[in-house]
């Protein structure tokens, strides 16, 4: 069953003396695709600027705006209406042999390839091909993400923004970024597509119509084995109607919410708040 999802995330910074100009990138449009559909979206700030979207590589909505009077405060406030449904129906999965595919390989190339959050390991690599052993690709994309989500605790605050799969891995514990950097690693390792997936997830399966709830930013995994679909390991759940994507890339460098330059006073407070409601 559909859900319709109001999605309102607040962005507030404060500066210890004037800025005198910023250039800056938000990334808070949720995706129109074959799961979820975009009724209303708008993205705003204060002071007021002038902006222009345009579509990134990877398929990202993108609102860019530059800010050039002296200010020493900017709020950001992406609101969106989403019609969210289950991930696709039955699809078509491959084998392991098309993995070998030169074509497969060079068409899936750049969600195969180690970044910097996403790193090499032989380590995981190894516990990877363990994982995956007798099973079909697709059940090894939901074997890696249970793996990540009992090895792992959820621990905000082990980690930060910067940090990589491996770093989370030695800790053991991180937030849904990391898990996500943890399950592309070993994924990957395996010769299986997958991407990086940012958006929203409302907290609640049972919730409440029309009742507002403070929201996450979230991330999880998009695998192919025939086509995309997604897996959350941070709650070890396919994708559902509770979530909703907004950003892909190759890792969470490819879509923070927001990002920018600046000259002036630097950054001394930041404020986030996302408030999430189920409409229908």
């Amino acid at each position: 069953m559909s859900w319709r999802l109001r999605v309102v995330h607040d962005t507030g910074f404060a500066y210890n003396a004037p800025v005198t100009s910023s250039y800056n990138e938000a990334r808070l449009t949720p995706r129109s695709d074959n799961r979820q559909n975009v009724i209303v979206n708008r993205v705003e700030t204060i002071p007021a600027t002038r902006s222009y979207r345009y579509t990134d590589y990877w398929g990202t909505a993108v609102t860019a705006f530059d800010l050039h009077a002296p200010h020493e405060e900017l709020e950001v406030s992406g609101s969106s209406v989403v019609e969210t449904d289950t991930g696709p129906g039955d699809i078509e999965h491959v084998g392991w042999e098309a993995f070998g595919d030169p074509r497969i390989v060079d068409r899936f190339d750049e969600m195969l390839t180690n970044t910097e959050y996403v790193p090499r390991s032989r380590q995981l690599a190894s516990v990877a091909k363990r994982l995956a052993k007798g099973l079909s690709p697709d059940e090894a994309v939901i074997a890696v993400c249970r793996y990540v989500h009992e090895e792992m605790q959820y621990v905000p605050g082990t980690t930060g923004v910067h940090s990589s799969a491996i770093d989370a891995w030695k800790e053991r514990s991180g937030v849904c970024q990391d898990y996500a950097h943890l399950t592309l690693l070993m994924l990957r390792s395996l010769g299986i597509p997958a991407r990086y997936v940012s958006g929203y997830l409302h907290p609640n399966r049972d919730a409440v119509i029309n009742e507002t709830v403070e929201g996450q930013s979230h991330a999880w995994i998009d695998a192919w084995t025939g086509a995309w679909w997604g897996y959350d390991p941070t709650n070890d759940i396919p994708i559902n109607e509770q979530h909703v994507s907004v950003g892909i890339g190759r890792d969470y460098s490819d879509v923070p919410p927001l990002k920018g330059i600046y000259t002036g006073g630097g950054a001394t407070d930041l404020d986030v708040l996302v408030e999430i409601t189920r409409l229908a």
